[in-house]
């Protein structure tokens, strides 16, 4: 009995130290500074769903690192004169730059909504703006809906990051980590979507 146990606990202990340590890289990764991006890419896609995330997409689009912005998982009737005030910019020069995405609700939603968008403006590289810790599984969702377009990440970090021992950041951390992995061993492509309008096209989603 006691070999039998002993042949049991070794596969478990070693699967914990296999997700412990792959833990341990997401948090190395997600807290990692963005890397410099190109001069000039033919896109910007911004996942909403955190602080920070639509301003920075924006703020790039006016220094003119891109020539199109995809907002993706814009709810409600949130219009482009009120995410330019959040930015603090005047965007009307820009209007038929930006596409507002009101398909997506989730992060498999914003890869489909992505990769309508990309295909319909011939983009081949995107820079993809998010928070740094979802910005793993955000580009695993993308890699696998536009593998033809290069993708640039620029993760957004919190201007007040709170100590990882703080309940509320390690849970976020953890439950974030558990979704990237069960995105990336394909699980999640067996779940229904959690969309339930029509994709727009190009031409609807567009602001102005």
């Amino acid at each position: 009995m006691r070999r039998l146990a002993r042949l049991i606990a070794l596969p478990i202990a070693a699967a914990f130290a296999l997700l412990a340590a792959g833990f341990l890289w997401f948090l190395v990764i997600t807290a990692q500074a963005p890397a410099p991006l190109p001069a000039h890419a033919d896109g910007i896609v911004a996942l909403t769903g955190g602080p920070g995330r639509v301003e920075a997409g924006l703020h790039l689009l006016v220094e003119g690192r891109a020539d199109r912005l995809l907002i993706t998982g814009i709810g409600g009737h949130t219009d482009l004169a009120a995410l330019g005030r959040l930015a603090g910019l005047d965007l009307a020069a820009l209007a038929d730059r930006i596409t507002l995405g009101r398909y997506a609700v989730s992060t498999r939603g914003n890869g489909v909504e992505t990769a309508a968008w990309a295909q319909a403006n011939g983009i081949k590289s995107l820079i993809v703006v998010t928070a740094a810790f979802h910005m793993p599984r955000a580009l695993a969702e993308l890699r696998a809906d536009v593998p033809n377009v290069t993708l640039l990440p620029y993760p957004v970090h919190p201007t007040e990051q709170k100590p990882l021992a703080q309940t509320g950041r390690l849970r976020q951390e953890i439950e974030e980590y558990g979704k990237y992995l069960f995105t990336i061993s394909g699980l999640a492509a067996l779940l229904p979507r959690r969309e339930t309008i029509p994709m727009l096209t190009a031409h609807e989603g567009t602001a102005g």
